[in-house]
């Protein structure tokens, strides 16, 4: 089956990127000159430019649209407002994670849900499963094209080039009627790197011209930025990945996303399973962690306490900007404790680590 390829796939040739295959898709992993480091520093100190076209979208209109997503999805979407953005998982029956998604508000009649790469076909067939009298759902992933920039100087060099002020897109909002170096573009304050940034929605066939306008318009202070650096920049801010952070087996609370599952809303798919965990108590949680001892922990690598198996690390690695070797877990609560000492199994022998709190990034981190 022939990889797929997004319309900013000229781009990536141009400016020499390291073209992989990400499930399906042919993207650049990082560019040439520049490498995941460096990709991930500019980021966190000036701007980068991402191609984020992969990504799924799919339109939910209807007089009964806001109670339907709101059974598909675990959080409150009724408390946003027209041009607002909510996140939220997507659970199956049994509590596992369907997928993780944000939701555009145009109205109570008229949503846009932006989906994970990987997981757009299998989404709207679930969401096509579900689907109740008077709604109207497309995937309308090939009307798009999706570019992100992000940074501390991401509003200075985007508004160069667009006609609105865009200090008046909150976080989590969006302007659907924004022209970026010319083009009608759905720009949100949105990203997945834990900087300032916004997410730019437009025409497949005009996404080359804002790209090159974009790279332009910051000159030195921005640089294409490739699936490497994306990876590390939304692991450091603690930022879930599906397969790893949340997946099929593993529930939003075991996670730690409780703050985006409301219990007390009406029924929606998967709450059952999920109050009784609450009730019952977690048998396995996500934890922070420090390695002490020298190694990178990885994904899937084994987590042991007193030679016993008591979970896997979902994400680990040496983070870029923080400069410490860390990781993200999912293991028995009775060792989820802070100071707990654990051991990650990296090549068949077992490393120390400390289940630790707070040692993420944030934009506020100290630089250093």
């Amino acid at each position: 089956m022939a990889l797929k390829r997004t319309p900013l796939y000229p781009m990536h040739v141009k400016y020499k990127g390291k073209i992989i295959d990400f499930g399906g898709w042919e993207l650049p992993v990082q560019y040439e000159g520049m490498g995941i480091i460096k990709e991930h520093q500019m980021v966190r100190e000036k701007a980068g430019l991402f191609d984020v076209s992969h990504m799924g979208e799919i339109t939910i209109k209807g007089p009964k649209a806001e109670d339907f997503i709101q059974k598909l999805v675990t959080n409150n979407i009724k408390t946003i407002s027209e041009s607002q953005i909510m996140y939220s998982p997507m659970c199956y029956p049994d509590g596992g994670v369907v997928d993780d998604l944000l939701i555009y508000k145009y109205s109570t009649i008229d949503y846009l849900l932006v989906v994970n790469a990987s997981n757009a076909d299998k989404d709207f067939a679930w969401i096509k499963e579900n689907v109740i009298d008077g709604i109207e759902i497309a995937n309308v992933s090939d009307q798009f094209a999706q570019l992100a920039i992000q940074g501390p100087m991401a509003q200075e060099i985007l508004q160069k080039i667009a006609d609105v002020d865009l200090s008046t897109i909150k976080f989590f909002w969006f302007n659907p009627t924004v022209k970026i170096a010319g083009a009608e573009c759905i720009v949100s304050r949105t990203g997945y790197t834990g900087e300032d940034g916004f997410e730019i929605y437009l025409k497949p066939d005009k996404a080359i011209n804002v790209w090159e306008a974009i790279l332009t318009a910051g000159g030195d202070n921005i640089s294409p930025i490739g699936l490497g650096a994306r990876d590390s920049l939304r692991f450091e801010a603690k930022l879930p990945l599906y397969g790893q952070e949340i997946d099929k087996d593993i529930t939003p609370l075991e996670a730690k996303l409780g703050f985006f599952v409301k219990l007390d809303n009406d029924d929606f798919i998967g709450k059952s399973v999920l109050v009784k965990q609450k009730e019952d108590g977690l048998a396995r949680v996500q934890v922070e962690f420090e390695l002490v001892g020298k190694g990178i922990p990885r994904p899937h690598y084994e987590v042991q306490k007193d030679g016993v198996n008591i979970g896997v690390v979902t994400t680990g690695m040496q983070a870029p900007f923080l400069k410490k070797n860390i990781g993200l877990a999912l293991i028995k609560k009775e060792y989820a404790n802070p100071e707990e000492e654990i051991d990650i199994i990296i090549r068949n022998k077992p490393v120390k680590a400390v289940v630790s709190k707070g040692i993420f990034y944030k934009k506020n981190t100290k630089k250093k």
